[in-house]
């Protein structure tokens, strides 16, 4: 049998990319709640924000470390499976990238290392100035590479010239159709995930009695944060989602499970799409419900994918399905959220044992939610490199076998399983840990937390 080149660089650049996206989208979420706890801790000189500021800060040194090493073999595949797409579009992503290691690389890598190392070394206003750079580095990253992204959803700016991408407007190209609701959708689904891993990580140090208070005010900080950021995933969601349908409505088919275009179509809680038979079995749904989401009208049209020739389809089963474990995931992050949020004013947080167990199983749903999240967008795509500009086959690299393919794949995944095994068991033993048990004495660093800090002290400390 003949290795397909294309779909094995395909496979390959998709769990390049899966093994990737759930760090940064991690660390983005981390680095604004140690930022916070650092804000905090200058502010109150509460000791248990710096237990909790030096714990979380060792987490996010490890999850940062992984995540720059798998993301820069992403930057040596769009050479080596993908050299005709790089040369096309060579004119809006190679500055793009570029942009996105000189404004946010360079910030996150200079201020980690006085937010690592500089604790006790530093002046404090410094110190929490350095973990504010990070959370702002973090942020700006995700700018460049969203924009990047979702100008290959929805091409603006730019035309098609022998097929070479040419910009007519860098501030059209930049911020294109897509890119505010994603850079939105994707912001909050990293609060939702830094937010309940580290509620879960508490909830389990209270069921076992581990640094209660600190713990205790993690939770509930998390908790407040959630009852917040999950509803407002739901609306932010829904923009996105109208956004897709304008521009892309065969990703939405696919995602509704929609085959035939249908006036009222239902919202399908449960299909099992055929991809070669063009029709769903066991269709369980709420009528006329996709239409009043969509088109915000009982009976409003909704494309189906047969609209579309079979070659410029998007793989319904996965794209349906991925759709709908993000969803129910969200779902579910809400419940959490809001009846967390109500203990906590109901002074019972620590008492319900229920909520905190719960709670601590949530840790691995947000990754979930985010692959499938990201499993929907990019195989909905398809069969598009940059929608509607240069097909999938026409960007792979013409030299590429699929026996080079396949080599590289495999060596991917033995790699990444060693590197991911010895992260994950790194991890496990920080956060077996616990928060540092911090002794407060006068002659200690952290003696400077019983008593707020001021402005004075970083002129005396400096």
């Amino acid at each position: 049998m003949e290795l397909d080149p294309l779909l094995l660089s395909r496979i390959q650049f998709a769990f390049v990319v899966s093994f990737h996206a759930i760090f940064p989208v991690f660390t983005i979420g981390l680095a604004s709640y140690i930022a916070l706890l650092e804000g905090l801790l200058y502010r109150t000189g509460n000791p248990a924000y710096e237990q909790l500021s030096r714990f979380w800060t060792k987490v996010f040194a490890v999850v940062f470390g992984m995540g720059v090493v798998s993301g820069i073999v992403m930057s040596f595949q769009f050479g080596t499976n993908w050299s005709v797409f790089s040369y096309a579009s060579a004119n809006f992503l190679g500055p793009i990238l570029a942009y996105e290691v000189v404004t946010a690389f360079f910030l996150e890598a200079v201020f980690l290392g006085v937010l690592l190392f500089g604790r006790d070394k530093v002046p404090r206003g410094t110190h929490l100035f350095a973990a504010c750079m990070v959370a702002l580095g973090t942020f700006i990253s995700s700018f460049w590479i969203l924009s990047a992204n979702s100008w290959m959803q929805t091409p603006a700016g730019a035309e098609l010239r022998d097929g070479i991408v040419h910009l007519t407007s860098w501030s059209e190209a930049i911020f294109n159709p897509s890119f505010v609701p994603r850079f939105f959708h994707v912001a909050l689904a990293s609060f939702l995930t830094g937010g309940f891993v580290v509620a879960g990580v508490s909830a389990w140090y209270l069921l076992k009695g581990k640094a209660p208070e600190a713990s205790r005010k993690a939770l509930q900080m998390c908790l407040i944060m959630l009852a917040i950021a999950a509803p407002a995933q739901l609306l932010v969601g829904d923009v996105h989602g109208l956004n897709t349908f304008k521009h892309q409505p065969a990703k939405v088919a696919a995602m509704e499970g929609v085959w035939e275009t249908t006036d009222g179509a239902p919202l399908l809680l449960f299909a099992i799409p055929s991809q070669s038979q063009e029709r769903n079995f066991l269709e369980i749904g709420i009528p006329n419900m996709a239409s009043l989401i969509l088109t915000h009208e009982w009976n409003g049209t909704v494309p189906g994918l047969k609209e579309w020739a079979p070659e410029d389809r998007p793989h319904m089963p996965i794209v349906f399905w991925s759709f709908r474990v993000m969803v129910g995931i969200g779902l579910l992050m809400i419940v959490i959220a809001l009846w967390g949020a109500w203990l906590t004013w109901r002074d019972r947080l620590v008492e319900s044992k229920r909520f905190l167990r719960l709670t601590s199983l949530m840790i691995p749903l947000p990754f979930v939610a985010v692959l499938a999240g990201w499993f929907v967008t990019e195989v909905g795509r398809q069969p598009w490199l940059a929608y509607g500009l240069i097909r999938t086959a026409e960007g792979l690299t013409p030299s590429l076998t699929g026996a080079m393919a396949l080599f590289t794949l495999v060596g991917y995944v033995t790699v990444y399983a060693v590197v991911f095994i010895a992260g994950i068991s790194f991890l496990v033993r920080i956060i077996r840990q616990g928060p540092d048990q911090t002794d407060l004495s006068e002659d200690h660093p952290g003696a400077h937390a019983k008593r707020p800090f001021s402005a004075a002290d970083d002129k005396t400390m400096a």
